[in-house]
Protein backbone atom coordinates (compact mmCIF):
# COMPACT_ATOMS: atom_id res chain seq x y z
CA UNK A 1 0.00 0.00 0.00
CA UNK A 2 1.33 3.37 -0.98
CA UNK A 3 0.83 6.07 1.65
CA UNK A 4 0.14 9.69 0.72
CA UNK A 5 3.29 11.77 1.15
CA UNK A 6 1.79 13.79 4.03
CA UNK A 7 0.91 10.62 6.00
CA UNK A 8 4.32 9.10 5.31
CA UNK A 9 6.14 12.18 6.61
CA UNK A 10 3.94 12.27 9.70
CA UNK A 11 4.69 8.61 10.51
CA UNK A 12 8.40 9.07 9.81
CA UNK A 13 8.59 12.05 12.15
CA UNK A 14 6.81 10.07 14.85
CA UNK A 15 9.19 7.14 14.47
CA UNK A 16 12.22 9.44 14.66
CA UNK A 17 10.91 10.92 17.90
CA UNK A 18 10.48 7.54 19.59
CA UNK A 19 14.08 7.17 20.87
CA UNK A 20 13.99 10.67 22.37
CA UNK A 21 10.62 10.06 23.98
CA UNK A 22 11.62 6.69 25.40
CA UNK A 23 14.92 8.12 26.68
CA UNK A 24 13.04 10.97 28.35
CA UNK A 25 10.61 8.52 29.93
CA UNK A 26 13.55 6.38 31.08
CA UNK A 27 15.21 9.42 32.65
CA UNK A 28 11.93 10.47 34.27
CA UNK A 29 11.70 7.03 35.91
CA UNK A 30 15.33 7.21 37.12
CA UNK A 31 16.31 5.78 39.49
CA UNK A 32 14.25 2.61 39.46
CA UNK A 33 16.84 0.53 41.35
CA UNK A 34 19.78 1.15 43.76
CA UNK A 35 22.62 3.42 42.62
CA UNK A 36 26.29 2.78 43.44
CA UNK A 37 28.26 5.82 44.66
CA UNK A 38 31.96 4.93 44.27
CA UNK A 39 34.49 6.53 46.65
CA UNK A 40 38.24 6.22 46.05
CA UNK A 41 39.13 6.26 49.74
CA UNK A 42 38.67 3.99 52.73
CA UNK A 43 35.69 4.47 55.07
CA UNK A 44 35.86 7.11 57.78
CA UNK A 45 37.62 10.03 56.07
CA UNK A 46 36.20 13.34 54.89
CA UNK A 47 35.38 12.11 51.40
CA UNK A 48 33.65 9.00 52.69
CA UNK A 49 31.59 11.00 55.19
CA UNK A 50 30.63 13.48 52.46
CA UNK A 51 29.60 10.65 50.13
CA UNK A 52 27.40 9.14 52.84
CA UNK A 53 25.71 12.49 53.55
CA UNK A 54 25.02 13.12 49.85
CA UNK A 55 24.02 9.49 49.31
CA UNK A 56 21.50 9.66 52.15
CA UNK A 57 20.10 12.94 50.79
CA UNK A 58 19.71 11.55 47.27
CA UNK A 59 18.14 8.35 48.63
CA UNK A 60 15.52 10.40 50.47
CA UNK A 61 14.84 12.65 47.48
CA UNK A 62 14.83 10.04 44.73
CA UNK A 63 13.37 7.04 46.54
CA UNK A 64 16.14 4.53 45.84
CA UNK A 65 19.23 3.61 47.93
CA UNK A 66 22.51 5.27 46.96
CA UNK A 67 24.92 2.59 48.15
CA UNK A 68 28.42 3.77 49.08
CA UNK A 69 31.13 1.54 47.63
CA UNK A 70 34.67 2.25 48.88
CA UNK A 71 37.40 1.37 46.39
CA UNK A 72 40.64 2.80 47.83
CA UNK A 73 44.00 2.49 46.15
CA UNK A 74 46.22 4.00 43.45
CA UNK A 75 45.38 7.55 44.56
CA UNK A 76 41.68 7.11 43.60
CA UNK A 77 42.49 5.78 40.11
CA UNK A 78 40.97 2.34 40.83
CA UNK A 79 37.64 3.90 41.76
CA UNK A 80 37.71 6.30 38.82
CA UNK A 81 38.41 3.58 36.27
CA UNK A 82 35.56 1.47 37.68
CA UNK A 83 33.15 4.33 36.93
CA UNK A 84 34.70 5.06 33.52
CA UNK A 85 34.07 1.40 32.54
CA UNK A 86 30.53 1.29 33.95
CA UNK A 87 27.42 1.56 31.73
CA UNK A 88 26.41 5.21 31.19
CA UNK A 89 22.99 4.74 32.75
CA UNK A 90 23.26 6.78 35.94
CA UNK A 91 23.50 3.75 38.22
CA UNK A 92 27.25 4.09 38.85
CA UNK A 93 28.32 7.48 40.20
CA UNK A 94 31.76 8.77 41.26
CA UNK A 95 32.61 11.03 44.17
CA UNK A 96 35.02 13.37 42.38
CA UNK A 97 37.77 15.22 44.26
CA UNK A 98 40.93 17.24 43.72
CA UNK A 99 43.03 14.07 43.38
CA UNK A 100 41.37 13.46 40.01
CA UNK A 101 42.73 16.77 38.72
CA UNK A 102 46.23 16.03 40.07
CA UNK A 103 46.36 12.48 38.71
CA UNK A 104 45.82 13.66 35.14
CA UNK A 105 49.40 14.99 35.18
CA UNK A 106 50.92 12.85 37.90
CA UNK A 107 50.35 9.50 36.13
CA UNK A 108 51.54 8.84 32.58
CA UNK A 109 49.92 5.44 32.05
CA UNK A 110 46.29 5.86 33.07
CA UNK A 111 43.76 3.82 31.10
CA UNK A 112 41.40 6.77 30.94
CA UNK A 113 41.31 10.53 30.44
CA UNK A 114 39.36 12.00 33.33
CA UNK A 115 38.07 15.12 31.59
CA UNK A 116 37.09 13.13 28.49
CA UNK A 117 35.65 10.04 30.17
CA UNK A 118 33.81 11.41 33.21
CA UNK A 119 30.88 13.78 32.78
CA UNK A 120 30.63 16.41 35.53
CA UNK A 121 27.33 16.43 37.43
CA UNK A 122 27.63 18.84 40.36
CA UNK A 123 30.02 20.28 42.87
CA UNK A 124 29.38 19.60 46.55
CA UNK A 125 31.83 21.68 48.54
CA UNK A 126 35.28 23.16 48.90
CA UNK A 127 37.32 22.19 51.96
CA UNK A 128 39.95 24.66 53.20
CA UNK A 129 43.38 23.41 54.12
CA UNK A 130 45.51 25.05 56.78
CA UNK A 131 49.21 25.76 57.01
CA UNK A 132 50.04 24.35 60.44
CA UNK A 133 53.35 24.20 62.29
CA UNK A 134 54.70 22.48 65.39
CA UNK A 135 54.66 24.83 68.40
CA UNK A 136 58.48 24.70 68.56
CA UNK A 137 58.67 26.64 65.29
CA UNK A 138 59.37 30.25 66.33
CA UNK A 139 57.23 31.80 63.58
CA UNK A 140 53.82 33.09 64.65
CA UNK A 141 52.81 34.49 61.25
CA UNK A 142 53.29 33.61 57.58
CA UNK A 143 55.86 36.42 56.98
CA UNK A 144 57.81 35.26 60.05
CA UNK A 145 57.74 31.67 58.75
CA UNK A 146 59.00 32.75 55.32
CA UNK A 147 61.86 34.67 56.96
CA UNK A 148 62.64 31.68 59.19
CA UNK A 149 62.63 29.29 56.19
CA UNK A 150 64.92 31.57 54.18
CA UNK A 151 67.33 31.70 57.11
CA UNK A 152 67.24 27.88 57.38
CA UNK A 153 67.15 26.55 53.80
CA UNK A 154 66.66 22.79 53.57
CA UNK A 155 66.27 22.42 57.34
CA UNK A 156 62.48 22.53 57.59
CA UNK A 157 60.64 19.24 57.13
CA UNK A 158 57.30 19.50 55.33
CA UNK A 159 55.09 16.44 55.71
CA UNK A 160 52.47 15.18 53.29
CA UNK A 161 50.10 12.26 52.77
CA UNK A 162 52.30 11.00 49.91
CA UNK A 163 53.96 12.15 46.70
CA UNK A 164 51.49 14.11 44.62
CA UNK A 165 48.89 14.32 47.40
CA UNK A 166 47.10 17.61 47.98
CA UNK A 167 49.22 18.50 51.07
CA UNK A 168 52.32 17.95 48.92
CA UNK A 169 51.30 20.11 45.96
CA UNK A 170 49.82 22.80 48.23
CA UNK A 171 53.20 23.00 49.99
CA UNK A 172 55.10 23.04 46.70
CA UNK A 173 52.99 25.98 45.50
CA UNK A 174 53.83 27.79 48.74
CA UNK A 175 57.54 27.14 48.24
CA UNK A 176 57.43 28.50 44.69
CA UNK A 177 55.51 31.64 45.59
CA UNK A 178 57.41 32.33 48.85
CA UNK A 179 60.84 31.53 47.42
CA UNK A 180 61.76 29.06 50.14
CA UNK A 181 63.20 25.54 50.18
CA UNK A 182 61.90 22.81 52.47
CA UNK A 183 62.47 19.06 52.74
CA UNK A 184 59.45 17.07 51.61
CA UNK A 185 58.73 14.02 53.76
CA UNK A 186 55.95 11.84 52.28
CA UNK A 187 53.86 9.52 54.46
CA UNK A 188 51.33 6.84 53.62
CA UNK A 189 48.33 8.83 54.69
CA UNK A 190 47.28 11.83 56.75
CA UNK A 191 47.31 10.24 60.21
CA UNK A 192 51.02 9.31 60.38
CA UNK A 193 52.01 12.73 59.01
CA UNK A 194 50.00 14.51 61.71
CA UNK A 195 51.41 12.18 64.37
CA UNK A 196 54.98 13.07 63.43
CA UNK A 197 54.10 16.76 63.14
CA UNK A 198 52.77 16.79 66.70
CA UNK A 199 55.88 14.86 67.82
CA UNK A 200 58.11 17.58 66.36
CA UNK A 201 59.69 15.42 63.65
CA UNK A 202 58.01 17.62 61.06
CA UNK A 203 57.80 21.38 61.23
CA UNK A 204 55.01 22.24 58.76
CA UNK A 205 52.04 20.63 57.04
CA UNK A 206 49.43 21.85 54.53
CA UNK A 207 46.42 19.66 55.21
CA UNK A 208 42.64 19.75 55.27
CA UNK A 209 41.32 21.84 58.12
CA UNK A 210 38.94 19.03 59.01
CA UNK A 211 41.91 16.85 59.98
CA UNK A 212 43.79 19.43 62.06
CA UNK A 213 41.20 21.79 63.58
CA UNK A 214 40.86 19.89 66.88
CA UNK A 215 44.63 19.84 67.33
CA UNK A 216 44.74 23.58 66.56
CA UNK A 217 42.05 24.32 69.14
CA UNK A 218 43.85 22.15 71.71
CA UNK A 219 47.12 24.05 71.14
CA UNK A 220 49.00 20.98 69.90
CA UNK A 221 49.51 22.65 66.50
CA UNK A 222 49.73 26.30 65.49
CA UNK A 223 47.82 27.42 62.42
CA UNK A 224 49.36 30.26 60.44
CA UNK A 225 46.83 30.57 57.61
CA UNK A 226 44.15 28.86 55.55
CA UNK A 227 44.86 28.08 51.91
CA UNK A 228 41.52 29.16 50.40
CA UNK A 229 40.89 32.58 48.85
CA UNK A 230 38.46 33.43 51.68
CA UNK A 231 38.79 32.94 55.41
CA UNK A 232 37.16 29.91 57.00
CA UNK A 233 34.03 30.35 59.09
CA UNK A 234 35.42 27.66 61.40
CA UNK A 235 38.45 29.86 62.28
CA UNK A 236 37.44 33.36 61.17
CA UNK A 237 40.43 35.10 62.77
CA UNK A 238 42.90 32.97 60.81
CA UNK A 239 44.22 34.86 57.74
CA UNK A 240 44.50 33.41 54.26
CA UNK A 241 47.85 32.70 52.64
CA UNK A 242 46.74 35.00 49.83
CA UNK A 243 46.84 37.93 52.23
CA UNK A 244 50.62 37.52 52.30
CA UNK A 245 51.22 35.80 48.94
CA UNK A 246 48.77 37.47 46.53
CA UNK A 247 47.21 34.91 44.19
CA UNK A 248 47.82 31.88 46.39
CA UNK A 249 44.76 29.63 46.51
CA UNK A 250 44.51 25.91 47.14
CA UNK A 251 41.64 23.79 48.34
CA UNK A 252 40.31 20.29 48.36
CA UNK A 253 36.95 20.02 46.63
CA UNK A 254 34.33 17.34 46.22
CA UNK A 255 31.65 16.73 43.62
CA UNK A 256 29.90 14.07 41.59
CA UNK A 257 30.59 12.65 38.13
CA UNK A 258 29.19 9.88 35.91
CA UNK A 259 30.44 7.96 32.86
CA UNK A 260 30.46 9.98 29.64
CA UNK A 261 27.34 9.58 27.45
CA UNK A 262 25.08 9.34 30.50
CA UNK A 263 21.76 10.87 29.38
CA UNK A 264 21.68 14.61 30.02
CA UNK A 265 18.25 14.22 31.64
CA UNK A 266 19.80 12.02 34.35
CA UNK A 267 22.75 14.38 34.82
CA UNK A 268 20.34 17.31 35.21
CA UNK A 269 18.16 15.41 37.67
CA UNK A 270 21.13 14.56 39.89
CA UNK A 271 22.44 18.13 39.62
CA UNK A 272 19.07 19.57 40.65
CA UNK A 273 18.79 17.32 43.71
CA UNK A 274 22.39 17.88 44.86
CA UNK A 275 21.98 21.65 44.57
CA UNK A 276 18.75 21.40 46.58
CA UNK A 277 20.75 19.63 49.30
CA UNK A 278 23.36 22.39 49.41
CA UNK A 279 20.71 24.89 50.53
CA UNK A 280 18.88 22.51 52.87
CA UNK A 281 19.63 23.75 56.43
CA UNK A 282 20.16 20.26 57.86
CA UNK A 283 22.55 19.00 55.17
CA UNK A 284 24.26 22.39 54.87
CA UNK A 285 25.01 22.31 58.61
CA UNK A 286 26.45 18.79 58.39
CA UNK A 287 28.77 19.83 55.53
CA UNK A 288 29.79 22.95 57.47
CA UNK A 289 30.75 20.70 60.39
CA UNK A 290 33.27 19.12 58.02
CA UNK A 291 34.68 22.58 57.25
CA UNK A 292 33.04 22.61 53.84
CA UNK A 293 31.93 25.62 51.80
CA UNK A 294 29.00 24.80 49.48
CA UNK A 295 29.95 24.53 45.80
CA UNK A 296 26.60 24.81 44.03
CA UNK A 297 26.28 25.25 40.27
CA UNK A 298 25.51 23.64 36.95
CA UNK A 299 27.30 20.63 35.42
CA UNK A 300 29.13 23.11 33.18
CA UNK A 301 30.27 25.10 36.22
CA UNK A 302 31.70 21.98 37.82
CA UNK A 303 33.34 20.94 34.55
CA UNK A 304 34.99 24.36 34.31
CA UNK A 305 36.37 24.00 37.84
CA UNK A 306 37.83 20.57 37.05
CA UNK A 307 39.49 21.86 33.86
CA UNK A 308 40.94 24.91 35.62
CA UNK A 309 42.26 22.87 38.56
CA UNK A 310 43.78 20.27 36.23
CA UNK A 311 45.65 22.99 34.32
CA UNK A 312 46.73 24.87 37.46
CA UNK A 313 48.19 21.87 39.26
CA UNK A 314 49.79 20.42 36.14
CA UNK A 315 52.12 23.44 36.14
CA UNK A 316 53.06 22.90 39.79
CA UNK A 317 53.59 19.15 39.36
CA UNK A 318 55.83 19.65 36.32
CA UNK A 319 57.78 22.56 37.82
CA UNK A 320 58.46 20.61 41.02
CA UNK A 321 59.09 17.38 39.06
CA UNK A 322 56.69 15.44 41.28
CA UNK A 323 56.48 11.74 40.57
CA UNK A 324 54.08 9.17 42.05
CA UNK A 325 55.46 6.75 44.62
Amino acid sequence: MKLPRRNFLHLAAGAAALPAVSRFAWAQAYPSRPVRLIVGFAPGGGLDITARLIGQWLSERLGQPFVIENRPGAATNIATEAVVRAPPDGYTVLLVNAANALNATLYDNLNFNFIRDIAPVAGIMRVPSAMVVHPSVPAKTVPEFIAYAKANPGKINMGSAGNGSTPHVFGELFEMMAGVSMVHVPYRGIAPALTDLMAGQLQVYFGALTSSIEYIKAGRLRALAVTTAKRSAALPDLPTLGEFLPGYEASQWYGVGVPKNTPVEIVDKLNKEINAGLVDPRLKARLADLGGIALAGSPADFGKLIAEETEKWSKVIRAANIKPE
